[in-house]
């Protein structure tokens, strides 16, 4: 019997050296993928027309280089705030063997001091920061909307 999901923290250990994490902020024409690649210094960002199959050829690009530098990669997570798109993304890409999160909108904290600046490259550091919490099982990182079945 499988594990009930638990929006507050990922049910499998966070192995850093073998999990390509990335995390996409999206918009209608544009999204930009950030990622964790074991092996790698640099955290690469790159845009991408609004395309699945981008998505997961890129993925598939960056899990080879990090193969190519001598790690091995058995877990790719991808996240992403819900938003318009909706869970079709999530759905696709579990389908293909990516495993795919959802993160609530409202349970990435911000800070309300200061007026912030609002980029999408931004948005990716937090983004990352909060699902990079999840995965490690930290309270109150943010929390994850249950992916519904067709």
């Amino acid at each position: 019997m499988s594990p009930s999901f638990d929006a507050s923290k990922s049910l499998t250990a966070l192995d850093q050296d073998s999990t390509l994490v990335a995390v996409i902020e999206m918009s209608q024409t544009k999204w930009l993928i950030a990622a964790t690649i074991p092996g790698f210094e640099r955290n690469p960002l790159k845009k991408l027309d609004a395309d699945p199959d981008s998505v997961l050829r890129l993925l598939r690009r960056w899990r080879s280089e990090a193969i190519q530098a001598g790690r091995e990669v058995r877990r790719i997570v991808v996240a992403y705030e819900a938003g318009r798109d909706g869970f079709w993304l999530a759905r696709w890409l579990q389908a293909r063997a990516v495993e795919a999160y959802v993160i609530h909108p409202s349970s990435v904290a911000v800070s309300r001091e200061h007026r912030r600046a609002k980029t999408d490259r931004l948005d990716t550091e937090l983004l990352m920061r909060a699902f990079l919490g999840w995965l490690r099982g930290e309270k109150r990182h943010c929390s994850m909307a249950a992916i519904p079945t067709i």
